[in-house]
């Protein structure tokens, strides 16, 4: 009952702030419902912790109190009913083929497959909308999935809320890049790798 009572006043709180004045564009209800669960995330307390662990499946996740990027995307989306983790265990288990080879596995993994960045690029451009990595802000909706590369080589991801930056020219991005979730302007600050825009109807 708490959990569901925090959900709903961040879900007021985006209904608040996805005014003409704050938002892109007039988000559909699902991007609404998405964009409160991102930022309802803000509200844990999580260490930045990737290690392989053991889940159960489907709607497994590693303790709440820990995660990475990937783990912040699969709780939000959880929240608003697409279990991430038994979506793309079930593409690749009948498409193995066409995503990464970085860990030199034989076959699907639902323990891990889906809190790896590049993996769930894969997922998002064969099941949602791969859109351009636009340098116009206003391509970029609450609720799209932007994915960059970080210094060191490293893949990231991250939410696009309705709030926007503080000269307004830029929405901003609930993510979590090693402090736990965080509300940053950053949608330009690293090399842009993808931008998605998925609702599970695929």
């Amino acid at each position: 009952m708490r959990l569901m009572a925090t959900f709903r006043l961040a879900l007021t709180v985006v209904l608040v702030f996805c005014t003409p004045v704050f938002a892109q564009l007039p988000a559909d209800e699902f991007a609404t419902r998405l964009v409160a669960a991102a930022m309802d995330r803000l509200s844990r307390d999580v260490t930045y912790d990737g290690s392989y662990r053991r889940i159960d499946y489907p709607n497994g996740d590693v303790p709440d109190k820990i995660g990475v990027c990937t783990d912040l995307i699969v709780r939000a989306y959880r929240s608003v009913g697409i279990d991430l983790q038994q979506a793309v265990h079930e593409d690749m288990k009948a498409n193995f083929a066409v995503y990464p080879k970085i860990w030199n596995h034989s076959g699907p993994d639902p323990n891990i497959d889906h809190r790896r960045v590049p993996n769930l690029q894969v997922f998002l451009e064969r099941k949602g909308v791969a859109l351009g990595n636009s340098p116009n802000p206003e391509e970029y909706r609450p609720g799209d999935l932007v994915t960059w590369t970080l210094p060191g080589n490293l893949p990231h991801i991250g939410i696009v809320v309705c709030r926007r930056s503080s000269d307004g020219r830029r929405p901003l991005v609930v993510h979590n890049i090693g402090a736990g979730p965080k509300l940053n302007d950053v949608l330009f600050e690293f090399p842009i790798t993808g931008h998605y825009r998925y609702d599970g109807s695929k």
